[in-house]
């Protein structure tokens, strides 16, 4: 029997129906329930699908049923899209596919000279690798090495080595009037006078200094004083639970300078993505990948593309072991904290939200209640409200968890 067979014989026979209302957009879950898996979904989609709100906005959606290996929902879902920080799950696929779940980011400090009666007649070097999480700590660390020199006194320079990305500080298509990152490989949080704050940690240590600032890039024969390192997970969990654009941007110029481009550009960590998506299957659909944080307004995928990225992680333990993890819980962390509380969706959705203006999108993974896994790509385009489009996303997720 097809799917328009059951829902007519549905629609016939069950009375005291739930209306679905623009006002109330709710369903009955329990006479839904006389539906086989996966119609009842399907049905519960289709009543969603079919809102006011979409007279005036679009709906791009898939959802996969990863356990029966099949597509379960779609409306519009090579439909090109701006994904805003669901782009964030595409750069961090992208990020454990090609480097790996134990990569780390780096920061180091090397020195070149001479130390005679506690005194460095040479240079420092700070060598960025656009480690987002470099903190006071890790700056008292680099101090108390130099210290472990027997100096207390520097003459020379201390030059500041960004050579691992271009000059760009800021993302091709962000506004002018974003609350944007600084995108800097060599910073103290986001503080990008990373030389002026290390000054100020040796004079606080009572170091002598007779320096001058420079740049430039670290020579071959440079011994290394100290190395400070966070782990891809410690990035990610703050990248995806709290949609930290600054640590985003970090792990996407790291897929840059994975090819061995030096110094990495934006164009290089898309080139890296586009290798990507061509391997899950989409490489000849229209897409543009401009950073990896979802705020350029010149980013454009499918739900489609997103889908296939999380089933193809999905798949790979070595991927997915670290990227569930990261992502927000419903009800629980992260930008899901206060969604879908006192739903079947509570607990069970990890997802990747994405807001920009105009924008609202939800990716991520859920368990329906026959214990099937799902992963789901939804994405709100041309809304004047974001509540407008997480309101919908929220009643599709408990669509999906519902029994």
């Amino acid at each position: 029997m097809d799917r328009l067979k059951i829902l007519f014989l549905f629609l016939a026979f069950s009375v005291g129906m739930c209306a679905q209302t623009e006002e109330t957009d709710t369903f009955c879950v329990d006479t839904v329930e006389v539906l086989p898996w996966p119609q009842n979904i399907q049905y519960r989609l289709d009543s969603l699908s079919q809102l006011k709100m979409f007279e005036t906005s679009m709906l791009g959606m898939v959802v996969y049923d990863l356990t029966a290996d099949s597509i379960l929902y779609k409306v519009n879902e090579r439909q090109a899209m701006r994904p805003a920080s669901t782009m964030k799950l595409v750069t961090a696929i992208a990020a454990l596919d090609r480097l790996g779940g134990s990569y780390q980011f780096r920061t180091r400090l090397y020195y070149t000279g001479e130390v005679q009666d506690s005194t460095l007649y040479g240079d420092l070097y700070c060598v960025g690798g656009f480690d987002p999480a470099f903190d006071s700590d890790d700056m008292r660390a680099f101090v108390e090495s130099i210290q472990r020199l027997g100096v207390d006194t520097i003459r020379g320079r201390i030059v500041a080595d960004t050579s691992f990305k271009d000059a760009d500080l800021l993302g091709e298509g962000w506004c002018w009037d974003d609350d944007n990152p600084k995108i800097a490989p060599l910073s103290l949080g986001r503080d990008i006078e990373f030389l002026k704050r290390l000054v100020e940690c040796l004079y606080e240590s009572d170091i002598v200094l007779d320096i001058r600032l420079s740049d430039g890039r670290v020579p071959d024969d440079a011994v290394i004083l100290c190395c400070r390192t966070h782990t891809i997970d410690q990035i990610l969990d703050r990248m995806m639970k709290m949609s930290d654009n600054f640590y985003a941007e970090a792990m996407f110029y790291q897929l840059g300078a994975a090819i061995g481009q030096r110094p990495a550009k934006a164009k290089d960590a898309a080139g890296v993505i586009k290798q990507l998506i061509q391997k899950v299957g989409n490489g000849k659909n229209p897409y543009r990948i401009a950073d990896g944080s979802g705020l350029s307004l010149y980013n454009y995928v499918t739900p489609e593309l997103e889908m296939r990225l999380l089933r193809y992680a999905f798949r790979n333990s070595s991927i997915y072991s670290h990227l569930l993890p990261s992502l927000p819980i419903a009800g629980r962390d992260g930008t899901l904290k206060t969604r879908m509380k006192n739903s079947f969706a509570e607990e069970n959705v990890k997802a990747k939200t994405g807001t920009v203006t105009g924008v609202s999108a939800l990716a991520g993974y859920c368990t329906a209640a026959n214990g099937h896994q799902l992963c789901f790509s939804i994405i709100n385009q041309g809304i004047m409200k974001s509540d407008t489009g997480r309101n919908f996303q929220d009643k599709v997720c408990n669509a999906l968890c519902a029994p």
